[in-house]
């Protein structure tokens, strides 16, 4: 059968990112051996579990490993036909279907495509965009760096039929059919002209390929062969060296997790992390641990030093693989950590399970729940060191990872506490540095029982919130909560160290004795004007009450103690949850002109016309003061522009 060879186009962004990649974002380009490399270690851990799980798949899994393959190139092009100066990556592992090329070279779809290019244009230098790169899942493209054009033939596991993909990077590819494809993959690159001030080495030696397999990729658990010319001398004198050609396993194949602490070096680390994680930025921390007892098994977890691009997505990848006796069994194995913790990369390798394991036998795994009480606690002491003795780590991570970590105080009731006294917020007690609840404990007043928050959308708009004025005229420090997520656990943790958490928009709240001695007579007497504004704005309110939170602002609004604030009601309205928001409670500055004006003019009937347009002006300042939403925004418009235009 001929082949059908179908010429297609990159999607636009695709071809962008492409012309990106190879002019300006790379600036290490023997990172695309490691990239090729890790495809193929994929590609063969999947066989062998396929056909473990599958035993109608006709494979032969005796011999899986990795090829390099190289020709330096001494013949001379003719023709249309390029030169033979090439490399090719092969392995004999899983394979690819016509469709999955298609899928998952010929586009960027599943990479986050918009994001990744969003990024790049928020960086100026190349070593931050090749940071990224790894984030995105696109290694496959890095081979366009040293590559005039790549061309990939795969064939997978149980099919008859192959498929060839050839590019030159150009904003088009072709894909064909073909027939007698070995299975499993192989990448050839048609190599760029060596090129030392481009940092373009010459990938057709030995020497560098062995150099480049040392240092990416020397823990592939399968063997990297690569064929070498190896020259005898000659017998006699005045006689001809004898070569052969001999093939070579070039990396070690140790498993990391498998050896000592004390016998692996930070490098041979990082790049473990970085093939595991397919990442390119460095590890923050290194966490290696071995449990021995009733359940064995070994573990090499990861904190890394910058988030994946995918950390909030509901698709995204916890990042640790399960390997049973240094079998690989599945990637991302979320039921080993956490959801909160689930940035962390790595390797679980468990000793006394079955190898015919699902995700579904997992959840009910015991010995899967106790690695994950383990693993989490190991984690959470990493951080508790971080914190304690590495501030700058701790403040990346904090960084990057805070707003999923305090997800935990939702989920993990083991270990709230733990996640609590790692966690830091902002507050208004420093306007640069977040501080711990502990911290904020050892700062309290004397007569303080209350650790006192705000939650809100930003910095900015709690610390300008009439909620705060009280507080801040009294020296209480607020802890300013600005992430989603804020809202929620808030709900879920009661108290810490014997304070309980407040709400300075919720409830009642005791600030202590005022500093300046109760006046009644100033104050005279509100019961009439409470009474009317509760009447006048039943619909919106559900009490009117004299506030002790208030100094400046004639009116805002509050939250009953156990109700819902609209904050939170936005949010599960967001995730497609409708809950029932109830009316809140209108609270009064009693020393504000506008308010003692409000109660003035109500005993006057001179003076009553329009003061019930005035009482919806005052709730709907209240309501905009704390950034909340009217109902009726045209109105509120047309009463204030009237009222406005009788004091010009």
């Amino acid at each position: 059968m001929s082949e059908q060879v179908e010429q297609r186009e990159f999607q636009a962004e695709a071809r962008q990112l492409l012309q990106l990649m190879v002019h300006s974002i790379y600036s290490n380009k023997d990172s695309f051996l490691r990239e090729l490399i890790s495809n193929a270690s994929d590609a063969l851990d999947k066989l062998r579990l396929e056909a473990f799980l599958n035993k109608d798949l006709d494979v032969d899994t005796s011999d899986l490993h990795i090829e390099v393959d190289i020709d330096a190139g001494a013949s001379e092009a003719t023709g249309t036909e390029r030169a033979a100066r090439t490399l090719t990556i092969r392995d004999n592992g899983i394979g690819m279907s016509r469709d999955e090329v298609v899928d998952l070279i010929g586009t960027l779809a599943k990479s986050g495509t918009a994001e990744l290019r969003k990024k790049l244009g928020e960086t100026n230098k190349a070593s931050d965009a090749e940071e990224l790169i790894g984030q995105f899942g696109i290694g496959f493209y890095s081979t366009f760096m040293v590559a005039d054009a790549v061309e990939l033939l795969t064939r997978k596991a149980g099919e008859s039929a192959a498929t060839r993909w050839e590019s030159s990077g150009d904003g088009t590819y072709t894909i064909a059919n073909v027939d007698d494809a070995p299975q499993g993959t192989s990448v050839t690159l048609h190599l760029k002209p060596e090129d030392a001030d481009d940092e373009l080495h010459d990938y057709t030696a030995p020497w560098k390929i062995r150099e480049l397999v040392k240092k990416y990729s020397d823990f592939i658990s399968w063997p990297i062969r690569m064929e070498v010319e190896k020259t005898t001398p000659a017998a006699e004198e005045g006689g001809e060296p004898t070569v052969t050609v001999e093939t070579e396993t070039i990396n070690s194949r140790t498993a990391l997790w498998a050896k000592p602490k004390s016998e692996v070096s930070d490098e041979e680390y990082a790049q473990f992390y970085k093939h595991v994680a397919h990442a390119w930025d460095e590890p923050l921390e290194v966490i290696a641990m071995k449990a021995e007892g009733t359940f064995e098994y070994q573990a090499l977890l990861f904190i890394p030093s910058m988030a994946p691009f995918d950390l909030f997505n509901r698709d995204g990848h916890s990042g640790v693989q399960l390997y049973v006796k240094r079998v690989f069994i599945m990637g991302d194995c979320d039921e080993l950590v956490p959801e909160y913790l689930r940035f962390v990369k790595g390797v679980v390798d468990a000793q006394d399970m079955s190898l015919n394991v699902s995700r579904e036998m997992l959840q009910q795994d015991r010995q899967i729940k106790v690695i994950r009480r383990s693993l989490t606690k190991k984690v959470l002491s990493a951080v508790k060191d971080l914190q304690a003795n590495r501030s700058d780590a701790y403040e990346t991570f904090w960084t990057q990872f805070g707003r999923v970590f305090k997800e935990g105080l939702i989920s993990d009731a083991d270990n709230r506490d733990m996640v609590l006294r790692l966690s830091s917020f902002a507050s208004t007690f420093s306007d640069q540095v977040p501080t711990t609840l502990a911290d904020y404990v050892g700062r309290m007043k004397d007569d303080q029982t209350q650790i006192f928050y705000a939650t809100g959308e930003s910095r900015q708009l709690l610390e300008r919130s009439p909620h705060l004025e009280a507080f801040k005229a009294k020296g209480y420090e607020v802890l300013l909560l600005t992430d989603p997520v804020d809202e929620v656990w808030v709900e879920s943790v009661p108290e810490f160290d014997g304070k309980t958490l407040q709400s300075v928009a919720k409830g009642e709240v005791d600030l202590g004795a005022s500093d300046e001695p109760a006046d009644e007579t100033a104050h005279g007497d509100f019961a009439e004007l409470l009474t009317w504004l509760q009447e006048t704005l039943d619909e919106h309110v559900k009490e009117v009450r004299l506030s002790t939170r208030l100094t400046s602002s004639p009116a805002c609004l509050i939250t009953d103690t156990f109700g819902i604030t609209p904050q939170l009601a936005r949010m599960y309205r967001a995730s497609g949850q409708e809950v029932p928001v109830g009316k809140r409670i209108l609270e009064l500055n009693p020393d504000h002109p506008l308010v003692t004006g409000l109660r003035q003019a109500l005993t006057d009937p001179a003076h009553r016309d329009g003061l019930a347009e005035t009482a919806e002006l005052l709730y709907g300042t209240a309501l905009l003061a704390e950034g909340g939403v009217l109902d009726d925004p045209a109105r509120f418009a047309a009463l204030l522009a009237d009222r406005l235009a009788r004091t010009v």
